[in-house]
């Protein structure tokens, strides 16, 4: 599955656009072409910019996984909102993109992408006239969203009722758990939506069994996998019930079972190896931060998945950060503080706040390691920087701030070039938030 591309890599590029210098104006596709180096300041800082060594190795290290386990990867393409990603993980081997809004839906389709899981109830008018009408006109669209409730199943099917849809929506039961997000609290009620979508064929098709563990955590690790293995076993319960009953409908890799989102994205494997359904099942994963990784959160994750699944090992090297901010400092105005030109505004703090990773003096041969370093706190255009005695910042140098949590990251960058090893811009991204 090939994404129709043209329109991004046509779309004109000026100096109105953050992060491009005041005299660009250009197609997108032809900024990696200008001879622009990050660290000879060409551009203007801040600057968000991906690594494409990193992401290369990232889309191959996943590829690597999912022919290790035999899943189907449909990555959350919230992380990015970029087609052009999309592209390269799909190019990849993926199943799908995963999508939790009607707005990226109207992304997807506007550049192509064939089969979408809407990890999410479709309950908005307009959402649902518009995938509707997208299963009439394209008949390879292959589209699947999650239902929960008696209400969500009769909404939806009085909704088709009306537009008259000549295919069924096809749809996936979520599994929940008390004080978590969406999702039937119990296996007996989650039985009974699996129920109603049967009574409401031909216009609802039951596909497979949903959950999502990302929102368990505790303060305890153990109790977050306790947590996580519950929802599994519920999710198991669900799916057995409903084939006894003759609930799911045949399609595509049978029965789908789909959870995990990038924390955690070893342990729904354990639901990869449930074949005791009658029409067969494919495990289907949602992680979508891969493709880039980040500096801090999710790189203690994989850390911890690699403990628990010392077999990914054979595939390597692990996931690899790709993200980088770079900023000028621009004041050290007492001992042991300087203050960097970047702030909430340009990077992710929802999580951990940026990770000073490297620095750089202009005239320098290239960017060196910097340790010792912390961010204390970050305003909208300022990030505070505690500096070790002995420090080598100075007004003027740059600083490279690796970042977690990919997703609030890229939401504040409608384009972000791509860097080669050296710093030369060697492409741009567009993205659609």
């Amino acid at each position: 599955m090939n994404l129709d591309l043209d329109a991004v890599t046509a779309e004109r590029i000026d100096g109105l656009t953050k992060g491009m210098p005041a005299s660009a104006s250009l197609p997108l596709g032809s900024i990696g072409e200008q001879g622009w180096r990050l660290l000879a300041g060409d551009v203007p800082l801040p600057a968000a910019v991906l690594r494409k060594s990193a992401i290369d190795h990232n889309v191959e290290w996943m590829r690597g996984f999912t022919e290790m386990t035999g899943i189907r990867l449909c990555p959350h393409g919230k992380t990015s909102m970029s087609p052009q990603l999309f592209d390269l993980q799909l190019r990849a081997g993926a199943w799908g993109i995963t999508a939790a809004t009607v707005s990226h839906l109207h992304v997807y389709r506007r550049f192509g992408v064939q089969r979408i899981l809407l990890a999410n109830q479709l309950v908005d008018p307009s959402g649902i006239r518009f995938v509707l009408s997208e299963l009439d006109r394209d008949a390879a669209f292959d589209f699947y969203c999650l239902v929960d409730s008696l209400e969500g199943v009769e909404l939806l099917r009085r909704a088709i009722t009306a537009h008259g849809c000549t295919r069924p929506l096809q749809v996936l039961v979520e599994v929940g758990q008390q004080g978590g997000r969406t999702g039937a609290r119990s296996v007996e009620q989650a039985v009974a939506v699996a129920a109603a979508v049967r009574a409401a064929s031909p216009q609802l098709s039951l596909r497979g069994v949903e959950g999502f563990e990302g929102v368990l955590e505790a303060p305890e690790p153990g109790v977050t996998l306790a947590r996580i293995d519950e929802l599994f076993d519920d999710m198991r319960a669900v799916a057995e019930a409903c084939d006894r009953l003759g609930f799911f409908d045949p399609g595509e890799g049978g029965i789908l079972l789909s959870a995990g989102g990038s924390q955690y994205f070893d342990l729904p494997l354990k639901l990869r190896a449930f074949e005791a359904l009658s029409l067969g099942s494919t495990f289907v994963l949602r992680s979508g931060c891969y493709v880039t990784h980040d500096s801090s959160w999710f790189r203690d994750y994989a850390l911890a998945i690699a403990d628990r699944m010392p077999e990914v090992k054979r595939l390597g090297s692990g996931l690899q950060a790709a993200i980088e901010v770079w900023a000028h400092v621009q004041s050290t105005p007492e001992p042991g503080l300087a203050l960097a030109a970047l702030g909430k505004r340009d990077c992710s703090f929802d999580v951990h706040l940026p990770t000073p990773l490297k620095w750089y003096r202009p005239g320098d041969a290239h960017a060196r390691p910097l340790s010792g370093h912390r961010v204390l706190r970050l305003n909208d255009h300022h990030c505070y920087v505690e500096m070790p005695e002995g420090s080598p910042l100075r007004t003027g140098d740059m600083v490279g701030f690796g970042i977690a949590h990919p997703c609030t990251t890229f939401d504040r960058w409608s384009v972000m070039m791509v860097i080669d090893d050296d710093y030369q811009v060697v492409d741009a991204v567009r993205t659609f938030f």
